[in-house]
């Protein structure tokens, strides 16, 4: 099996190591709109390199998407027409118009197109899954989940980023969907600038606060931070009727117990990718397993479709104060 990655960041870097480590992956290759950029990271790994003018040709049996946002319907277009199993970092677009086309697009073709919410694949985070799915949390009361970032984003990231609630958020708004098995029916939302200023020049905020409910009662309570002096803190709660279950405290939770009688904060979590490092890994092996025909779609495009309207449907509840029906949401 044959995979292109179509970008070499972060995101593309983590996608070649894990491919090129999966021993059902025969051949990786890697193209970059900087030649040098892809020519350095396919040396790390033993990959091929391509020339961007190529990127959307049909040379590979599954193609990744790790690249800026606002490049990826200029590619996910062209590339959706060879039918090859595509995984693409979230967001698929930044406005549900533009992510709708794409969906239709795909469905339209018969591509499977995997989209990349990757704390859907931390091992904690599915324990929990599995727990409130099989019952034995038992009724479920309510979800607590926390999304602080280790260190606030440079400004150049801050204006094409989207805002917090469709950057960061939406993994939460996706979570809360998975988790619970119901779309949010209602969101009340708060943010403001507290202390780092940049994000204030973009309408944008550094701490959030949002209220959701889902469709069957599920009372849901995010907080975000884009900054947390002692490391990154990814963290869910559930509470349920037969039991309660959290993910994501451990050893390295960056918190300081006043109590003293719980051993957090060693070695904490540096940021997104130390927190999710098995979660990315996981979720690549699964998107090889789906290019591969052995599993369904861990992660569809319409998660992403859902997760924005609800990221929206806060920014509107920022600007009119009161609570938003997600269901009504459009945008204008």
């Amino acid at each position: 099996m044959r995979v292109l990655v179509i970008g070499a960041g972060r995101m593309g870097a983590l996608r070649v190591e894990d491919l090129s480590a999966d021993p059902r992956v025969e051949e990786v290759l890697v193209t970059n709109r900087t030649s040098d950029r892809a020519d350095l990271l396919a040396a790390r790994f033993g990959a091929g390199t391509v020339p961007w003018d190529r990127a959307t040709d049909d040379l590979a049996d599954a193609i990744v998407v790790a690249v800026g946002t606002d490049a990826h319907e200029e590619l996910l277009e062209p590339l959706l027409r060879h039918r090859r199993p595509l995984l693409c970092e979230k967001p698929i677009a930044l406005t549900l118009a533009r992510t709708q086309r794409i969906i239709d697009q795909a469905d339209a073709l018969g591509v499977p197109m995997q989209v990349g919410f990757q704390r859907r694949f931390d091992p904690a985070l599915r324990d929990m899954h599995g727990a409130i799915t099989q019952g034995t949390v038992g009724t479920l009361y309510s979800l607590r989940m926390m999304a602080h970032d280790h260190a606030p984003s440079p400004r150049e990231f801050i204006a094409g980023s989207g805002g917090i609630f469709r950057d960061m958020h939406v993994h939460d708004f996706d979570l809360i969907r998975w988790l619970t098995g119901s779309e949010v029916a209602q969101v009340f939302a708060t943010q403001a600038v507290r202390h780092h200023l940049d994000y204030a020049d973009f309408g944008d905020g550094d701490v959030t606060a949002i209220h959701a409910v889902t469709a069957d009662g599920v009372q849901v309570v995010v907080t975000g931070t884009r900054h947390d002096a002692l490391g990154q803190d990814v963290r869910a709660e559930a509470f349920g009727s037969a039991d309660s279950v959290s993910a994501g405290l451990n050893q390295r939770t960056p918190l300081r117990v006043l109590e003293g009688d719980l051993p957090l904060g060693d070695h904490p979590y540096t940021g997104f990718v130390d927190r999710f490092r098995a979660a990315f890994r996981g979720e690549t092996a699964a998107f090889v397993s789906m290019a591969r025909r052995e599993i369904e779609n861990p992660c569809p495009p319409t998660a992403a479709l859902e997760s924005l309207r609800i990221a929206i449907a806060c920014e509107f509840s920022v600007a009119s104060g009161g609570p938003v029906a997600v269901a009504d949401v459009r945008e204008p």
